[in-house]
């Protein structure tokens, strides 16, 4: 349901550019609310994005260290990490709700949109990271993670590998 989101959004941020675009060049005219739209669109999918990617542990990261760690450590290291998220998420939700009614009484310039809607993605995005780190935490403490899954972070397409006998790949 999310990617199905990012989609549309992308899909309306691309075609409101594009034809704002047009519009300037083929009638020295455009729609003025599209660019302001299209950057509120911009900030969602950002935010939604970071969701997905959290979801497919696809943030990149450095995990040298852990993977050196033995079981006892990956699962140490993997506890203090979450908990280290889920206070961030923590912050994320508190600022947004510090921010909201700054926000609420705030309107765009142009749609006059309450600017607590634009903003407003924070709460969604700390709730549900925050979420699925709990769930990571709870299965953790159930002990059903495999040592492969106590590192959180995608590799890198870059990766090189290295095999004995061929060199390098």
């Amino acid at each position: 349901m999310a990617e199905f989101t990012l989609v549309i959004m992308l899909s309306a941020m691309v075609i409101m550019v594009f034809g704002n675009v047009v519009l300037r060049y083929a009638f020295n005219d455009g729609i003025i609310s599209s660019e302001e739209v299209s950057r509120f669109l911009f900030i969602w999918i950002t935010f939604l994005g970071a969701i997905v990617t959290m979801r497919e542990n696809g943030h990149l990261g450095l995990d040298s260290v852990v993977r050196k760690l033995n079981l006892r450590g990956k699962k140490m290291a993997f506890a203090i990490s979450n908990v280290l998220m889920l206070g961030c998420c923590a912050l994320m939700f508190y600022g947004t709700l510090k921010q909201h009614g700054i926000n609420a009484t705030t309107r765009s310039a142009v749609t006059e949109i309450p600017m607590s809607w634009v903003y407003g993605v924070g709460y969604l995005t700390s709730l549900a990271m925050g979420l699925m780190i709990v769930g990571k935490l709870v299965q953790l403490a159930k002990g059903n993670f495999d040592e492969s899954d106590l590192i959180q972070v995608q590799d890198s397409e870059e990766v090189v590998t290295v095999h004995p006998q061929e060199g390098t790949k």
